[in-house]
């Protein structure tokens, strides 16, 4: 699309902005509603937001597009994904219905190391094939920037090869995605006993080769995230400060996993060192809720990972807002716990299994959601400046998101200016 492209969505019933940033504790949930909104965007740029009388009298020139009477609100930021994997863990879901803990089947050389086989042998054709279409079931269902992560092939050479792919995936489109290296996503076979000797791998060759290799190749875009899964039998506090430490020592903005089955104090050390978000964090304390709360640490939650393991604790959600802390809404998409592409079922979930409002589902799945992945100042808002990233939805109340689930509510995609319709 030419960059003088002229669009202006108008006769929105609710037009939710999303103005003002990153919305923190209680105050969660403001949509900053124009009733009867419309939007006027230049190529890929948002020019004007307002009532639509009046930017219809002031863009006349435009080319002009009708909501219908719809809801217009940003499009979905999902900060959480595991998006590039080859083959499934369909056996795996049955073994857990018979009583096997993701930690036994992990142990037993299952769970994320069987998708590392998969993910290891598969040719990056077969690799861009099975993804792509991942990647255009999560934009259709209305997401528009996804964070995506490394982590399934465990040596330098097949973590490239997955961050080759999201960043060949980036550039085809429509969806956006944000690269994050996750080498310590597990320890390999290959050092099974040797935890110590793989961290000291990471630290002292993966990364700063990664950082060789992202300068050489002059890509334009920041640094990738580096993350770590803080976790009994994954990676333990001191490994993972040592991980984090090293990034940022290089550069990287980090992430971390933290508290899905244990508390190791991931959550505390991400709110030290400044980590752009704590991921998880179902078994988080209140100290460390706490901690999260005093710094801009994004607290990421993941309703769709407990939900997909069979288990009833979640988040602690309204404790990190009454501490006020930054709360975001992921979904997790990986082969293992949560194969789902959906942030309109995140929602859903975040309201019953959280006790969210939608408006601040909404919140935290857009302008929240796009501060954990250091984003906020370009997308997760309608607001003067930003992308022209927006979604029509099919309905004329917001509050339909999260009530309704299983189906699609959104009818139109607009990506950097472009229309996709939803078919």
């Amino acid at each position: 699309m030419s960059n003088d492209h002229q669009l202006l969505i108008h006769n929105a019933s609710q037009l939710l902005t999303l103005a003002g940033g990153p919305q923190r504790g209680n105050n969660l949930g403001n949509l900053g509603i124009i009733p009867g909104g419309a939007v006027a965007v230049q190529g890929e740029t948002i020019i004007d937001v307002g009532p639509g009388e009046h930017l219809l009298e002031k863009y006349k020139g435009f080319n002009t597009f009708d909501a219908q009477g719809h809801v217009v609100m940003p499009g979905f930021v999902d900060p959480h994904t595991h998006l590039v994997w080859a083959g499934d863990r369909a056996a795996e879901f049955e073994m857990r219905l018979k009583g096997k803990t993701y930690m036994e089947i992990l142990q037993a050389g299952g769970g994320i190391l069987s998708t590392v086989d998969a993910t290891r042998a598969a040719s990056m054709d077969d690799l861009l094939h099975q993804t792509r279409q991942r990647s255009q079931n999560a934009f259709y269902h209305g997401t528009t920037t996804a964070e995506v992560k490394t982590g399934y092939g465990l040596t330098f050479e097949t973590e490239l090869k997955q961050l080759q792919a999201i960043l060949t995936l980036d550039r085809e489109g429509p969806l956006e995605l944000v690269p994050t290296f996750l080498a310590a996503h597990a320890v390999p076979p290959e050092f099974r006993g040797r935890t110590d000797a793989y961290v000291e791998l990471i630290c002292y060759q993966m990364l700063p080769d990664l950082h060789t290799w992202w300068k050489e190749r002059k890509v334009d875009r920041p640094l990738p995230f580096v993350d770590v899964f803080c976790e009994k039998g994954a990676f333990n506090l001191a490994q993972s400060r040592l991980i984090l430490q090293t990034a940022h020592q290089l550069g990287f903005p980090t992430k971390i996993h933290a508290d899905e089955f244990e508390n190791l104090g991931g959550a505390s050390l991400a709110a030290e060192l400044g980590s752009t978000s704590a991921d998880h964090l179902v078994k988080t304390p209140s100290q460390d809720i706490q901690a999260l709360a005093h710094t801009d640490t994004v607290a990421v939650s993941l309703p769709a990972t407990p939900f997909g393991l069979g288990e009833e604790e979640y988040t602690p959600s309204r404790a990190i807002l009454e501490a006020g802390g930054l709360l975001a809404l992921a979904t997790d998409t990986n082969p293992g716990t949560a194969w789902c592409e959906s942030m309109q079922f995140i929602l859903a979930l975040a309201c019953r299994k959280m006790r969210l409002t939608p408006a601040q589902a909404i919140a935290a799945a857009t302008i929240n959601a796009a501060a954990a992945i250091n984003r906020h100042q370009q997308v997760g808002s309608i607001e003067k400046g930003k992308q022209a990233d927006l979604l029509i939805l099919n309905v004329n109340n917001f509050r339909h998101l999260g009530y309704r689930f299983g189906t699609n509510l959104v009818s139109i995609v607009v990506k950097r200016g472009s229309i996709f319709p939803v078919n």
